[in-house]
């Protein structure tokens, strides 16, 4: 659903970024009080950002395989979790004899693990 969304969704430029090297593409609001872009003449391109552009709500905020993003820092974080909805990002001050820990029992419960850095058997993938 959300990819359907994104295909009609235009890809917002800055204003004149095309036209100027020191203007980077990432998007700014027009602010001009002759700005042609925000009052809306002519084709108005690039378009504005706008509220209707929104993704849809059951998908907002979920990570692109469509799991939760959530944060585990040792095992016991996984009890509270549900391996159908919630995906596994492992928090990043953890180290490899408790990230191997975690991920074997993420394997065992079926969770997505965002972040497996180290596989299931030690050594490093």
């Amino acid at each position: 659903m959300r990819e359907e969304i994104a295909k009609n969704r235009p890809t917002f430029v800055r204003q004149e970024s095309w036209r100027y090297k020191r203007l980077h593409i990432q998007w700014r609001k027009p602010k001009g009080i002759d700005n042609r872009q925000r009052r809306q003449e002519g084709s108005s391109i690039p378009a504005l950002v706008r509220v209707g552009y929104r993704s849809p709500k059951i998908s907002r905020g979920l990570h692109p395989s469509g799991y939760t993003d959530n944060l585990v820092y040792n095992v016991n974080d996984l009890e509270k979790l549900n391996p159908k909805t919630d995906g596994v990002r492992i928090g990043h001050s953890v180290g490899k004899k408790k990230r191997t820990q975690i991920i074997i029992k993420a394997k065992e419960k079926k969770f997505k693990v965002f972040n497996a850095r180290v596989s299931a058997s030690g050594s490093k993938s």
